[in-house]
Parts: structure tokens; C-alpha cells; sequence
């Protein structure tokens, strides 16, 4: 009896949640534990396939509490009919051992007590008490559930009967009543009407619901004036799950993308196959590049996923399909993708010049999106089950001969899912002419790194070290090298330096690197220390010349000392210095600044030769007085000197 009681139950659960119904609601309804409900909507694959062996001739399926199948009795006679409660009584049948039928909770309150449910096999019954509520028919059968409310009580036994052979032979047919809006569900001793479950007690407010949605109002705020000015009695949360299902978006369906021969090509790294070697196992990294339009791909293992690596596979991915495809779609990997944005992203700039080098773009997908390259998704997957799962190899070089084969007699050969057709020959025939020419050679290999520039204008690379324009003091470069020039870049990757590489511990200086604040006047020469001194004056510049002669190379280092007086001093006072100087030969550096210091030398006053003047005898005097006194000589002889004389 309990058993049957129990059916009925198990197929208002199953009908109500192939309507779409929410377990809690289900188990508010029903008056009945949430964890109940759950435990029987599990069982709905279980349940139509007894429903497909009820439906067989001469065999009547019942589903008991724990959900096996039983059987009639041999003989073929009926079950005992469960004895039942007097509707409305609340109490089970005296003697019967059973527990006592719980109290439902009433329609739409918000703290159903669960019902207590029978054991299996006991004969008590455990469906809810009926409530007696407007709009309910509270009313017995013989255990099954009607599918639409019937008129009175009296049509109530041919529904059932109808019903039943309807329920045995499709046990969907629960989830959808005849037009009614409504279903009739068995509990135990009585049957409930539940309204329709698509039907929301909001639904007469639509209009009113949406109007205040579009003013921005809460939900709470619209319940509220819902109760306050359009007589709603049910709940909030009516409101808001209403609410919910307006606000909810219609999500579109998926759009498939197609392109044409030689256009696109995507690339993604998988796991690949383990190397097992003499000491230790070593796992490695798959990547595979897949042709969009031909399905034709190419597959190489790798056991790192650095920029260098992804270049040099995807080098050789083109030059085994012998072409170069238009755009190469990848995801957001750090060996490509410096910064990653849907918008503008920023490529590693190794990977922009091996796409100038070839003349492709490389297109990253939105991040976390692999939709974008579905074709290359699946295709990892591809190689991985068919190509490697289950197998090891000693070596790198064993795995990639082992991948060149398969994608040549397995991968060529098949008939793609999707397209029906051949890879091989739609590659050969459709996409190989399309694809463009490979460049006269490869990318040039080389090394690359960043640097900062060190505070005497270098950059360290290899071990050496190389000039920079002194406007990058400090700040970030990039330099390449590859064993015979070593190219220095700024962020735009505009070339700034080039050198010749140089051994460790060497340095490579240009002069156009060095500030000229930094160049000392020595090193700049002799010739260009005396233009600097000719732009003083003449003076100082006979002066400069005369000092060089006259004390040779230590000589340079006056000329600068020189030019630091003129720094400090007026140059008419330093031309009249040099020019006594000259005159007297003084050729150091310290007469000039004493003479500077007493305002430019006292040069001895030249005065004219006056010829007559009144004090001053003519010369035909003198001439006379000479002639006199050597007359006088020779008649008296020259006279001794006197001792003490002068």
C-alpha cells in the first residue's frame, strides 16, 4: 500500500520538475523535505526506462519508496487498496502502525514543514494532510494522479482511469496537461491542483513591473508599490525571481567562421608525449599549427615555450606547408605577447620582426577566450588522442619523426568531421596556391634582451660593453646580437647604435655618443685649443703660439689654462698682459695672471728724439770743443795719473 502511496508522489516529483519547476518550490508545494525532492529528480533516467517496461502487454510496473520496480503477484490479482484517512481528518487509519500524516504547509508560505516520510513497505501513509484553500480540489482515488482538474467529484474516478493508462504508457505526459494550466497530484489520501508552473502570480503586473524597471526601481521598491496601489498579495520573492527572468539576457547562438584558402592559420600550444631517458622522464609541450580553411596542420614537440622556441616552430611549420599563411591567430602567451589587450595588444618585438620578415600579422585572441581559434583547440586534442596518448620516446628528435609521420599518412588522410572532405588533397589542390610566397631565407637568427644604460653611457651585453647616445642615461633598451654586430633599439624599436661585437671585458666607444660637456679640452688637440684662443685677440694668440714653440707638449696644458683666465677675465686686460709679456719673453702661465691682477702691465713710456731746444748746445759745439782738446794733447803729452786719482 505504502508502496503506491509512494508512486504517486515520485511521479508528482518527476512531472513538476520536467516542467522546469525549482526543488524548493517543489518541496513547498508538495510539503515535503528539499532533500527529498532532490534525491527523486535524480532518479527521472530510472524512471522512464520502468515506464517503458509498464507499458509492455501484461505487465503493470510499480515504483516503490526507493525507487525499484515491483512487480504484481503471480496469481495476477490487485493489490490490496491502501486504507485511507478520512479527507480533511489529519489522522491515519487505526492499526496501522504507521506514523502520523503531517500537516502540509499551505500554498506559497515561506516555512513548509517536510513531511514525514513512511519506510518502505511499512503500509503507513506519508502524504500531507489536504487544506481545504480556494482553488484546490481536495479529492480521493485509488492512487494515481489525474492529469487536468475535473468538474465535481463525481468525474473523478474516469479521469483517473483515463489517467492511469495515460501515465503507464507515457509517464511525460504528466509534464504537460491537457490545456488545462493545472495538474492534479496525488498525496496519499488526497489530490492538490497546483497552479501552472510557467504562470508567474506577477504575470497580470507585467506591464506595471516593466514601467517601473525602466524608472531604475528595486525589486523591493516595486513589491511595495505593487501591494500599496495594484492589490498584490503574494510574495517578494515572486517579485524578484519575475524581475530576474525580465532582466535576463537571451544568450546568442554561436557563429561559425569560415575563411578562405590562405588566409588564416592558428597556433596553440598542448602537452605532448613524455622522453624517457636513461636517469629521469621529461615532459614536453606540443605545438600545432592548423591551416583554417584545409584543416592541413603541422606538429612539432618542444620541452620549453620560450620566444625563441614559438619562432623557430612556426618557422618551420611554414616552410612545411611551403607558403606563408595571411594571419596567424595565437592566444595571449608570453613568448609572443609582451602586454595582453583585445583592442591593441603589444607583440614582443622578435615576434614583430619575424612578421615583417615574413609579411604576416599575428592576431591574439581576446583573453580567455579559445573559441576564437576553436579550430586549433580541437586540434591539439587531436594529436594528443590519436598521435600520442599511450606512447614514449627517447628523444625529442624520435617524438617530432614520429609526429612527421602521422600528420602525413593519419592527419592528411582523414576525412575532416566537419568539412567531408580529404585534408591531404584539399590542402594540395585549394590552399597550398594560395598561400603566400616564403621569403629567400629564414629569420635571421639572433639574440635579444633588454638593458638599461649605465651611468657612464653603456650597455653591458655578452660580457662587453657598448656606447649610447647620452640622452638614454638610464633608461630602458633593447639590444640585439648575434655574434657579429650588436644593434641597440629604443621602445619604438628605432635602431640608435650599432656596433661591432667586442670581447668580454672590452668597451666600445663612438665619439658622437659622448657628451660634449664630458670631453676634456686636452683630448680635443692643440689646433682646436688654439682656434678657442685666437677668438680673444690677436695679442694673446701670438702670445699662445710663441709659448708653444718655446715649451712644446707641456705647453697644451697652459693653452687650457689660458682659456680658464679668459673665463675669468676681461679680454683687453688679457691682451695687454700678453703683450708685455711677449716682449720681455715671459712665457708662463702665472706672470700673465700677475700682470692681469695689476690691470694689464706698465709698458715703458717711448718719447720722441727732440733735436733743438734752448738748454740743449748744438752739436757743431760740441764738435769744436773735441777738436780743441786733441790740439792740446800732443804739445804738453798725456799726464799721468795721480795715485788716489781716478
Amino acid at each position: 500500500m505504502a508502496n503506491r502511496l509512494k508512486m504517486a508522489m515520485v511521479e508528482a516529483i518527476l512531472a513538476l520538475v520536467a516542467r522546469g519547476w525549482p526543488q524548493r518550490r517543489i518541496a513547498r508545494e508538495l510539503g515535503i523535505n528539499r532533500e527529498t525532492v532532490g534525491r527523486y529528480a535524480a532518479l527521472a533516467p530510472r524512471q522512464a526506462g520502468l515506464a517503458a517496461v509498464a507499458a509492455q502487454p501484461g505487465v503493470s510496473a510499480r515504483l516503490s519508496a526507493d525507487g525499484c520496480a515491483a512487480l504484481p503477484p503471480a496469481d495476477g490479482a490487485p493489490p490490496k487498496p491502501a486504507t485511507q484517512a478520512p479527507i480533511g481528518s489529519g489522522e491515519a487509519p487505526s492499526g496501522s502502525g504507521g506514523p502520523k500524516p503531517a500537516t502540509p504547509a499551505p500554498i506559497g508560505s515561506a516555512d513548509p514543514k517536510p513531511a514525514t516520510e513512511a519506510p518502505c513497505g511499512s503500509g503507513a501513509s506519508a502524504a500531507p494532510e489536504s487544506a481545504d484553500l480556494g482553488g484546490i480540489a481536495n479529492l480521493s482515488n485509488d492512487g494515481f494522479s489525474a492529469l487536468r482538474p475535473p468538474a465535481d467529484d463525481g468525474t473523478l474516478p474516469d479521469a483517473v482511469a483515463e489517467d492511469r493508462a495515460t501515465l503507464l504508457s507515457d509517464p511525460s505526459a504528466a509534464a504537460a496537461p491537457n490545456g488545462t494550466g493545472g495538474i492534479l497530484v496525488e498525496g496519499a489520501a488526497c489530490f492538490t491542483w497546483l497552479p501552472p508552473a510557467g504562470r508567474s502570480q506577477c504575470e497580470p503586473f507585467r506591464p506595471v513591473i516593466v514601467a517601473k524597471l525602466e524608472q531604475g526601481l528595486s525589486a523591493q521598491r516595486i513589491y511595495q508599490d505593487l501591494v500599496s496601489e495594484h492589490g498584490y498579495d503574494g510574495s517578494y520573492w515572486s517579485v524578484r525571481r519575475f524581475v530576474a527572468r525580465l532582466g535576463a539576457a537571451t544568450p546568442l547562438p554561436m557563429r561559425r567562421m569560415e575563411c578562405a584558402p590562405g588566409d588564416e592559420a592558428q597556433v596553440d600550444f598542448g602537452r605532448g608525449a613524455p622522453v624517457v631517458e636513461a636517469d629521469h622522464r621529461r615532459r614536453t609541450k606540443v605545438l600545432r599549427v592548423v591551416l583554417s580553411h584545409s584543416r592541413k596542420a603541422y606538429s612539432e614537440a618542444t620541452f620549453r615555450e620560450g620566444t625563441d622556441t614559438f619562432l623557430q616552430c612556426l618557422e618551420n611549420a611554414f616552410w612545411h606547408f611551403g607558403g606563408v599563411p595571411r594571419t596567424v591567430v595565437i592566444d595571449n602567451l608570453k613568448a609572443a605577447v609582451t602586454h595582453a589587450d583585445w583592442y591593441d595588444p603589444e607583440l614582443n618585438p622578435k615576434v614583430q620582426s619575424f612578421c615583417r620578415h615574413y609579411g604576416t600579422v599575428i592576431l591574439p585572441t581576446k583573453p580567455y577566450t579559445p573559441r576564437h581559434k576553436g579550430k586549433v583547440e580541437r586540434g591539439v586534442g587531436y594529436v594528443q588522442d590519436n598521435a600520442l596518448k599511450g606512447r614514449g620516446f627517447s628523444s625529442l628528435a624520435d617524438q617530432n619523426r614520429h609526429l612527421l609521420h602521422w600528420e602525413t599518412t593519419v592527419a592528411d588522410t582523414r576525412l575532416h568531421g566537419t568539412t567531408r572532405r580529404q585534408v591531404g588533397k584539399v590542402f594540395a589542390e585549394v590552399e597550398r596556391p594560395a598561400l603566400l610566397p616564403l621569403p629567400a631565407g629564414r629569420f635571421p637568427c639572433f639574440q635579444e634582451a633588454q638593458r638599461r644604460v649605465h651611468r657612464d653611457g653603456h650597455v653591458e651585453v655578452a660580457k662587453a660593453y657598448y656606447s649610447v647616445p647620452p640622452e638614454y642615461l638610464g633608461r630602458q633598451v633593447w639590444v640585439r646580437w648575434d655574434g657579429h654586430l650588436v644593434r641597440i633599439f629604443n621602445h619604438r624599436m628605432t635602431q640608435i647604435a650599432v656596433h661591432a661585437q667586442r670581447e668580454a671585458g672590452r668597451f666600445a666607444t663612438r665619439s658622437e655618443h659622448l657628451d660634449p660637456r664630458k670631453i676634456a679640452p686636452v683630448e680635443r688637440g692643440t689646433t682646436w685649443l688654439l682656434r678657442q684662443v685666437a677668438h680673444i685677440g690677436p695679442q694673446t694668440e701670438r702670445w699662445a703660439q710663441a709659448m708653444l714653440q718655446e715649451r712644446g707638449i707641456e705647453g697644451v696644458r697652459v693653452l687650457q689654462g689660458l682659456l680658464s683666465l679668459a673665463g675669468r677675465s676681461p679680454y683687453d686686460r688679457l691682451e695687454q698682459a700678453c703683450a708685455v709679456a711677449l716682449t720681455h719673453g715671459a712665457f708662463r702661465l702665472r706672470t700673465l695672471r700677475a700682470l692681469v691682477d695689476r690691470g694689464g702691465g706698465n709698458k715703458q713710456q717711448e718719447m720722441a728724439f727732440i733735436e733743438e731746444h734752448p738748454i740743449i748746445r748744438d752739436l757743431a759745439d760740441y764738435g769744436q770743443f773735441v777738436r780743441a782738446a786733441l790740439q792740446r794733447e800732443p804739445a804738453h803729452g798725456p799726464q799721468p795719473l795721480k795715485k788716489g786719482m781716478p
